[in-house]
């Protein structure tokens, strides 16, 4: 596909959400023309905040989704729906598997009748982490689990698009999210500032991350340049989770956490919880790069967190206050 050049009309499923905000706004600040679907008079104002102009439409409703989409000839899918709990279950992610389903064909759906050039979507890489926490590519075997199915689908949905050749069909593959204003993010900070977010066994599995400002600008680069594949999006180096929550602490002034075995961590926070902070999750962003041209604002976890400390502090959210300062709002769909 050649590079798209101009103003582009991009339309955003998910445009709400903490990625999908600073999609809007990274689009709309390069000069583009964005869509966001709202569903709410909240919705509305935060798409028009960003700098896009806000449609309701259902996101499972194909046909309202066409209306909307008309004259984009980039068409993104953002949502998600990811509980905000410790001990989680796979019951949890109903909504957000059914908006990787459901969301996906409708949302593609739409991206066929409206003749859009250029189909991305966001994924999370340890779709292909090996159970063993092997180092891992895109050229990696998916892993069927719980909560990999519908990723799973999702992928496969964009591949069919791809194959009919009406479009570029792009699945961006995140590392672990972090930003100021993202729940699980704004969680560890609160739990570290009391000490109660520790260590599970010795904390050297490394894990692979991301900003959230940096896969807005992902999407970005992706959007200019259309070319299907799957592709990994993290920064430039896995990090233990010793060294990140530990860093993190280091930046709020905290107590460094404590560690504490396995067996108690299942009982704590069940095993799916304690699985993902005790298996390696080491990719690399190298196809990605090399294919767009992107690079990571923050190349690593440290001047990433460095960010989201100081804009906790420009907004006056003192460590161990977070939570009466209204930093952690209820989970929503996104």
């Amino acid at each position: 596909m050649p590079r798209m050049v101009g103003c582009l009309k991009v339309l955003v499923q998910g445009a709400t959400g903490v990625l999908g905000r600073r999609i809007v706004r990274t689009f709309a600040g390069d000069g583009h023309e964005v869509v966001g679907i709202s569903r709410s008079n909240e919705g509305d104002r935060v798409v028009r905040e960003c700098g896009g102009t806000a449609l309701r439409a259902d996101v499972f409703d194909a046909p309202a989704l066409t209306l909307a989409a008309k004259g984009c000839s980039v068409i993104i899918r953002a949502a998600t729906h990811i509980p905000g709990k410790a001990r989680i279950k796979p019951a949890d992610f109903a909504t957000n598997d059914q908006l990787r389903r459901e969301g996906t064909r409708a949302l593609l759906e739409a991206a066929r009748n409206v003749r859009a050039k250029a189909f991305l979507q966001e994924s999370i890489v340890w779709v292909a982490r090996p159970p063993g926490g092997a180092p891992f590519d895109e050229a990696s075997p998916v892993v069927p689990a719980p909560f990999n199915e519908s990723m799973i689908a999702a992928e496969a949905m964009a591949i069919e698009a791809e194959s009919e050749g009406q479009m570029a069909a792009t699945t961006l593959r995140f590392g672990n999210f972090y930003a100021p204003d993202a729940y699980h993010t704004l969680f560890m900070g609160e739990r570290l500032a009391h000490r109660k977010l520790p260590l599970i066994g010795d904390g050297l599995h490394e894990v692979s991350l991301l900003h959230a400002d940096d896969a807005a600008r992902a999407f970005l680069a992706a959007a200019k340049k259309p070319r299907s594949g799957i592709y990994h999006v993290v920064d430039d180096e896995p990090a233990t989770w010793r060294a990140f929550l530990s860093g993190f602490a280091q930046m709020l002034d905290a107590p460094q956490p404590r560690h504490v075995p396995a067996w108690l961590a299942r009982l704590e926070v069940g095993k799916y919880t304690t699985q993902f902070f005790t298996t390696s999750m080491r990719t690399s962003n190298a196809k990605f790069k090399d294919a767009f041209g992107w690079a990571p604002k923050f190349p690593t976890f440290r001047e990433g967190l460095e960010q989201v400390v100081a804009k906790w502090k420009a907004e006056g959210h003192a460590p161990g206050r977070m939570r009466e300062k209204g930093a952690l709002p209820a989970r929503k769909a996104q």
